[in-house]
């Protein structure tokens, strides 16, 4: 059984999360530059056995695409290209970002700790990998 890895996919930033090989814990993995991403994930594979890609699905509350979704469009075709053999499913990732904030409050973070938006990116990930976790 290969890993699953979960993307918080932003135009600066994107949060990355990964399970286990037994796929039953979801763990912040880092937060790479956007621009960078591909590449990262084209060297991850190459050292851990990755089964699926889950890319977050940011929507408006009235259950359209949100606006960055043209972005996520974009690098979702650079990825089928790049790594054709990883299949991708999609997650509804509305308020994750709200929840990674809380999630860092409660566990105590110094206010100058949660203003760390890679950190909020890497719980968002760990978030949206849960989250399909629960729903299988």
């Amino acid at each position: 059984m290969g890993r699953i890895l979960a993307l918080d996919f932003g135009t600066k930033r994107t949060g990355l999360a990964v399970t286990d090989e037994m796929q039953i814990i979801a763990s912040g993995l880092t937060t790479v530059e956007t621009k960078d991403l591909l590449q990262f994930l084209k060297d991850y594979i190459a050292k851990e056995q990755v089964e699926k890609f889950v890319v977050g699905e940011p929507k408006q509350m009235d259950n359209t695409a949100s606006e960055s979704e043209i972005h996520i469009q974009k690098f979702l075709e650079k990825l089928a290209k790049a790594i054709p053999h990883i299949p991708v499913e999609r997650v509804d990732e509305r308020f994750t970002s709200k929840m990674a904030f809380q999630t860092m409050i409660d566990s105590g973070l110094k206010k100058k700790q949660r203003q760390n938006k890679a950190l909020i990116d890497e719980i968002s990930a760990t978030l949206i990998l849960q989250s399909y976790l629960s729903s299988q």
